[in-house]
């Protein structure tokens, strides 16, 4: 078990006036009890591997305790590794505490109170949910000096609260399946002693406990509603408890070690030509810890013990202070067998290990399996269902599109840096981000993972990045970052830090890094695209647009007369020169590729035309990437010219689309993945309002589905949507999120006939026993590499017929001066080119690039003769 909350032992003094802690320390003597050894650790913000702070920037160890350096409401700490059975037993709780200083108490109090938090339960059977989400019984003692459990508050005995109090908390069955709870209370200075004592449900004394300092904001200022379970931002009064010697003992105990969290928190990496990158995410440590993270491998053959001596350190990293991760860089790893790894870190006298395998790049599978997620809202953490159904769909890379947290996850509210340290801003993002890795961190530990941030992982409801410059307004919509510079570079180096070195590292204004760069893995050539960063704010380049800067709604404009080409206006951005110059080099780049996949935050239209929880409509949202419109084509262009398929998240509404630049389907096709927790609800109801609608795909003829002109004017052809339930069913969490459309998704690249398939599941299924209507209507769908460039073909060159190669990748380019027109990777040996002006003349470059093997063929004119050919030979 850790130390920091070790098996019963006794610390070495007592004094009489501790009598009542010493009378219970003779109980301690169970295997599942547990003392806390704070006494015995350096100063730090975390407490422990056995310990959840919330939130995690207002607790600490100073000085050998435990100690709320802010005051606030239900501020606590939630001890993971030891719980309350619901059999029949007892219980024993005691802790030493007081208030932070004597000026607090000597002072006029606020009205606030310390103590415990027993039987605590969250909203699913999760000791995870709990630690978040958790209601319990309190009991404590208030800061005028009153002991209480719940409701039953000790009236004629007020302790001082000058200097400690120790606490008893005992419970022993009563009658009719109830428990007599007594909480004892002993002021050490002045030797006062107070009692209160009431029966309660057994079923209220099962769960997890917790240590709470909590100041009544609601009691403070009536007129402001105090939010007990989750706490709110809620900092104010002068309430801060400090508390040490916490015991916890009886019958009902039972020790939960593999319940710990950290100090090695998760890991993430990517494998992409023979290069890993790994990040280890860590805790916020000490100045006398350890500030060295070791990444070592198990040398020889794989299947050797973990525990064998055969690990060899390959690496040894710092860890950044500020995002509280190491990175490890290992060039020319071998990519031809599984590698078993661990990180290694010195903490307390003991070196502590995360574990995994690196699996080998699966280029030699039939296919690629990727998994995508989007949309992280808290009330389904930690996301259990998902987790455990993706670990058996087994894929083999995991995609998280964006929104990994919401500013509203774990409560609290959120610190912005104008108002707090950017340290401080640091810890208050890093508990939330950890929600998320504690979910996924078991189907991490084996798989590479691309994090893409987005909107609110930099704390903002929405973004549009103008280049990195300074966000003014509310809402943002001028465009930019509202948060410190140092803070976004922090979140990007949790999220993206494990990813491939990005393709132009040069930084934004005020410094904000980049990230867009390329990924090969699996014979998949990914492209890693920013489509926020770099997008131009409305309000700057629509000054007099009126009304909401980056919505068009109903009372806005006259919807049968308006055009939406007026928001087009010359000076918007969406990916920006530097990302579409990217995005032509890749799509040229068929190195070890079969396949061409843009990731990136969200897809490139505007499908999502009723909003929010009562589904208003909205013309047009420039928040989505069908806006600028002409930025859109731009965008849509580059890909289609490397056949290149679109996963993305973000629209809390999945769906289909093949996408059309001047005419339907001229361009390629996107998957945009459902939430994870679907909160804000968004649909596509086109045919509600009666929007004109061209060819519903046949045989599925599902509603809202066919050929449309979007709210923007751009082309799109649904052929999926994941509408929210009309009503949604609110007897569990579950239920609630599987009704608001939750899931995830997964895509099946198919290198045997250069296929892929996209799959799309609802919340509420089991992996092990799948069924068709798990997945949402219209789901799965097959298409061909050859479809992501649907563009109609005004002629055809000659029949390529290539001797020596199989598979050859063929570029062709438009004369003069060679532009591309596309490239792709042919199945077999035969080909014949299309293209797109019947009188141009072309060249033709054939062959494997990355092998320096090519024939450039050139003044190739278009022929109507399907048996002309041109034979090239290697």
């Amino acid at each position: 078990m850790n130390k920091i909350f070790s098996p019963t032992r006794f610390l070495p003094r007592f004094t009489l006036p501790a009598l009542i802690l010493l009378t219970a320390a003779a109980q301690f003597s169970r295997a599942d009890d547990c003392l806390s050894d704070w006494h015995a650790q350096n100063d730090r913000v975390w407490i422990g591997p056995d310990y959840w702070a919330n939130p995690l920037q207002d607790w600490r160890i100073a000085g050998g305790r435990l100690e709320c350096a802010v005051s606030g409401g239900n501020r606590n700490v939630y001890l993971l590794t030891h719980e309350s059975l619901p059999a029949k037993g007892t219980l024993t709780l005691s802790v030493s505490l007081g208030l932070i200083t004597a000026a607090d108490a000597a002072s006029k109090p606020a009205k606030g109170w310390g103590g415990f938090r027993v039987g605590v339960k969250g909203t699913l059977p999760d000791y995870r949910n709990a630690a978040i989400h958790g209601k319990g019984l309190d009991a404590g003692v208030t800061t005028d000096g009153f002991l209480f459990v719940g409701k039953e508050r000790a009236q004629k005995i007020a302790l001082p609260m000058d200097g400690p109090v120790n606490l008893r908390f005992s419970a022993k069955p009563a009658a009719n399946n109830r428990y007599r709870v007594t909480l004892e209370g002993h002021a050490l200075d002045g030797d006062k002693k107070a009692t209160v004592s009431v029966e309660i449900p057994a079923d209220q004394l099962s769960g997890n406990f917790a240590l709470v300092s909590h100041f009544d904001a609601a009691a403070a200022n009536p007129k402001r509603k105090n939010k007990p379970t989750t706490g709110g931002s809620n900092r104010g009064g002068n309430v801060r408890y400090w508390f040490s010697k916490w015991k916890i003992a009886g019958d009902k105990v039972k020790a939960r070690p593999g319940r710990a969290l950290g100090p090695i928190l998760w890991t993430q990496h990517t494998l992409s030509n023979g290069n890993l990158k790994m990040i280890a995410n860590m805790p916020p440590l000490g100045a006398k810890d350890s500030q060295s993270v070791f990444l070592q491998v198990l040398e020889g053959d794989a299947s050797s013990s973990p525990k064998s001596d055969k690990w060899k350190t390959l690496a040894t990293e710092k860890i950044d202070p500020l995002s509280c991760t190491a990175l490890f860089r290992m060039e020319k790893w071998d990519d031809k067998k599984d590698t078993p790894y661990r990180v290694a870190y010195e903490f307390n006298g003991k070196t502590h290990y995360w574990t995994g395998t690196i699996r080998k790049d699966p280029r030699d599978k039939d296919s690629l399996v990727v998994a995508g997620f989007t949309g992280n809202t808290d009330y389904l953490f930690p996301n259990a269902r998902i987790a455990r159904n993706v670990a058996i769909q087994d894929p083999d890379l995991l995609f998280f599109s964006g929104d990994q947290l919401y500013e509203s996850v774990g409560g609290y509210g959120i610190q912005k840096t104008s108002q707090v340290s950017v340290e401080t801003a640091a810890l208050d993002y890093l508990r939330k981000w950890w929600l998320c890795g504690w979910a996924f961190r078991e189907i991490l530990r084996d798989r590479p993972a691309v994090f893409m941030p987005d909107d609110h992982d930099v704390y903002q409801g929405n973004i549009w990045g103008h280049n990195g410059r300074l966000a003014k307004i509310p809402g943002y919509a001028d465009g930019g970052y509202h948060m410190d510079p140092k803070w976004v570079n922090m979140v990007h180096r949790t999220q993206t830090g494990h990813m491939p070195d990005p393709y132009d590292p040069t930084p934004l204004q005020r410094g904000i890094s980049v990230y867009y760069t390329d990924m090969n893995y699996g014979g998949v050539s990914f492209a890693i695209v920013e489509d926020r960063k770099f997008k131009t704010g409305p309000a700057t380049v629509l000054p007099d647009k009126g009304g909401r800067p980056d919505h068009v709604r109903p009372e806005d404009v006259d919807e049968k007369t308006w055009d939406p080409k007026t928001l087009d206006v010359p000076e918007a951005v969406l990916l920006g020169k530097r990302q579409l110059k990217f995005l032509d080099d890749w799509a040229a780049d068929w190195t070890g590729a079969q396949f061409k996949c843009v990731l990136s935050q969200t897809i490139f239209c505007n499908l999502a035309n009723y909003h929010g929880s009562n589904q208003q409509y909205l013309i047009a949202d420039l928040d989505s990437n069908g806006w600028p419109q002409t930025g859109r084509d731009k965008a849509l262009d580059a890909m289609r010219r490397g056949f290149a398929f679109h996963y993305a998240g973000d629209q809390h509404l999945a769906s289909i689309v093949h996408h059309g630049v001047d005419e339907w389907n001229d361009a390629g096709w996107s998957f945009c993945v459902p939430s994870i927790a679907a909160g804000y609800p968004r649909s596509w109801l086109p045919d509600k309002e009666g929007r004109p609608v061209r060819n519903r795909p046949k045989p599925a003829n599902l509603p809202n589905t066919g050929e449309y002109k979007e709210g923007l004017g751009n082309r799109v052809t649904v052929h999926a949507i994941a509408n929210p339930a009309e009503k949604n069913r609110t007897k569990t969490q579950e239920t609630l999120g599987h009704d608001k459309a939750s899931g995830h998704g997964v895509v099946r690249f198919n290198k045997k006939d250069r296929t892929l398939t996209m799959e799309c599941y609802r919340l509420l299924w089991d992996a092990k026993k799948p069924k068709p209507e798990d997945q949402f209507p219209g789901w799965p769908k097959t298409i061909s590499v050859e479809d992501n460039y649907g563009r109609k073909a005004s002629a055809h060159l000659p029949k390529l017929m290539v001797k020596g190669m199989t598979d050859p990748v063929v570029q062709v380019l438009e004369m003069p001066g060679e532009k591309v027109v596309y490239t792709r990777r042919i199945r077999g040996t035969a080909y014949r080119p299309r293209v797109f002006k019947a009188n141009a003349k072309y060249s033709i470059i054939v062959g494997e690039p990355s092998q320096k093997k090519t024939k450039h063929l050139k003044d190739i004119r278009p022929t109507k003769d399907k048996n002309a050919t041109l034979e090239v030979t290697f």
